[in-house]
């Protein structure tokens, strides 16, 4: 059962992200944050995971460590740790795409388990927005990212590899099986 602390996590990420809309499109942010957190609570996560799921991309896009240290008061370190373990960037502008990448997937399989659980759940839900508009859009989807078709088709079959390593099962199969579509 998922108490009121959650109801506040849903409320503060919809504050925080209110401006925001998926690359490409008018889709509100908050709907992909709703999304990694019901996979997170689909595939066991805790409350503390499911609540991570809805602010993983907070410190990363709305503060930095200001959020953070707010993240840390208002739901406790063990969120705002998952919080910072899907975070590849903390200071703006962002570094360059491949090599923030490259040093994301180097760190990715020393992470906790229960970092490894919303992490893989928001690349899960990433992988398949991409493979549903590249169905739609075919190459033309491929413009709305930095690492552009042959980048983000590396930066996905990599994270599939390794979670497949680290922590296989239905949803390490999702990510594969959407990269893998993308990338034929």
């Amino acid at each position: 059962m998922l108490s009121v602390r959650y109801d506040e996590a849903l409320q503060y990420a919809h504050q925080l992200h209110r401006a925001q809309v998926r690359k490409g499109s008018n889709i509100p942010y908050i709907g992909h944050l709703m999304s990694v957190s019901a996979l997170v609570i689909e595939n066991g996560g805790s409350e503390d995971q499911a609540i991570a799921g809805l602010l993983h991309d907070a410190v990363e896009d709305q503060g930095g460590m200001q959020t953070h240290a707010d993240i840390v008061n208002r739901f406790g370190e063990v969120v705002a740790e998952i919080v910072l373990d899907c975070t590849d960037a903390l200071i703006e502008p962002k570094p360059d795409w491949r090599p923030r990448k490259e040093a994301y997937l180097a760190k990715l399989p020393f992470k906790p388990v229960r970092s490894l659980l919303v992490s893989l759940a928001d690349k899960v839900h990433n992988s398949e927005a991409i493979l549903f508009d590249y169905r739609e859009l075919g190459d033309h989807v491929w413009d709305r990212f930095t690492g552009g078709k042959e980048g983000t088709r590396w930066y996905y079959k990599s994270l599939s590899d390794i979670f497949n390593s680290v922590l296989p099962g239905r949803l390490a199969d999702r990510l594969e099986r959407a990269s893998s579509e993308f990338s034929r």
